[in-house]
C-alpha cells in the first residue's frame, strides 16, 4: 500500500491492532483528516504497569513515538520528503496511576519553518514537544521528539560519460 493512499481514519483503525500498541493499552482516539492533529489514549492496564502499579515508563514514550513523524510527512507530502525520527527526549514529571493522554497538533508556522529549511536539499532537525496528561489534566510526562526531514533527492537518470567507469558513469 502507498503512503499517500492510507487515510487517517484507516490508519486509526490500524494502529488499534498494532502489537505494540494493543499490548500496551494504547489507543489512536483520532487523526485529524488534514493531519494536523491526533490524540492517543493509554489505559492502565496489567500489562503496562510498572512495579510500583503506575504507568510504564516505556509505554508513555511508546504512546508518543511515531506520530510527529508521520504529522509531518503526509502534511509536507509523503512523495516529496524524507522523514524519520532522530532523537528523543522523556521527563517524568509524576506518575501515571490511571488513564493518560496526549495531543499533538501541527500547526502551519511550524511546517512553513521545515519547508523553508529544505528548500535548497538541505536537512532540518525541529523539535516538537508533546505533554501526556492523566484524566484530571495533571502533567504526567514531558516528551521531545526531534525529526530528520529533507526534500527528496531528483531520480532523474544521468547520462553515462564516456570513458568513465563506476556508479557514476
Amino acid at each position: 500500500m502507498a503512503l499517500r493512499s492510507v487515510t487517517p481514519r484507516w490508519l486509526c483503525r490500524l494502529m488499534r491492532w498494532w502489537p505494540p500498541f494493543r499490548a500496551a493499552g494504547i489507543r489512536v482516539d483520532h487523526i485529524a483528516d488534514d493531519w494536523t492533529s491526533a490524540r492517543v489514549r493509554m489505559r492502565l492496564r496489567r500489562l503496562n504497569r510498572n512495579y510500583f502499579g503506575t504507568q510504564f515508563g516505556g509505554s508513555l514514550y511508546s504512546m508518543c513515538d511515531p506520530f510527529w513523524a508521520m504529522l509531518v510527512l503526509h502534511r509536507l507530502g509523503p512523495g516529496e520528503y524524507v522523514v524519520w525520527d532522530k532523537a528523543a527526549e522523556i521527563e517524568y514529571v509524576a506518575p501515571g496511576r490511571g488513564d493518560v493522554t496526549v495531543d499533538f497538533v501541527l500547526d502551519d508556522a511550524r511546517l512553513e519553518e521545515i519547508r523553508e529549511a529544505t528548500a535548497d536539499g538541505a536537512k532540518a532537525l525541529p523539535w516538537f514537544d508533546c505533554v501526556v496528561r492523566a484524566e484530571d489534566g495533571s502533567v504526567v510526562a514531558l516528551v521531545r521528539k526531534q525529526i530528520y526531514v529533507r526534500r527528496k533527492r531528483p531520480t532523474a537518470v544521468q547520462p553515462s560519460r564516456p570513458g568513465r567507469v563506476g556508479p557514476d558513469a
